[in-house]
């Protein structure tokens, strides 16, 4: 009975990710990581374009901590978890946008 119960509690509680997806996170993360410090530590691109690699590194490890760690697609909820992300992203992305354009518009009117 016990182990029924424990069995029908694991199945409610979704599955985890296995070693392989962990793995594969990590391995992603790593190299999400070494490509701007590599970028960065040789001087190989100009500064404009080193924060262009290093925000679109920051954005893809971003996606693979939701993924692979976080199991965003994963679960009965998956949908609703991926609606709430995109209008939480929606209003950050507002907020800071806004934000740069008030402090550009006050910088160029003073």
């Amino acid at each position: 009975m016990a182990k029924t119960h424990e069995a029908s509690s694991h199945e409610q509680h979704g599955s985890h990710g296995s070693m392989k997806s962990y793995t594969i996170g990590f391995v992603l993360s790593i190299i999400l990581t070494i490509i701007p410090i590599v970028i960065v530590m040789n001087s190989m691109l100009s500064k404009t374009a080193t924060l262009v690699v290093i925000l679109a590194m920051a954005v893809l490890q971003f996606a693979v901590q939701l993924i692979f760690f976080m199991h965003l697609k994963e679960g009965e909820n998956a949908r609703w978890n991926m609606m709430a992300l995109l209008l939480g992203l929606i209003i950050l992305l507002t907020i800071v946008a806004g934000s740069i354009w008030i402090m550009t518009y006050n910088a160029v009117a003073h």
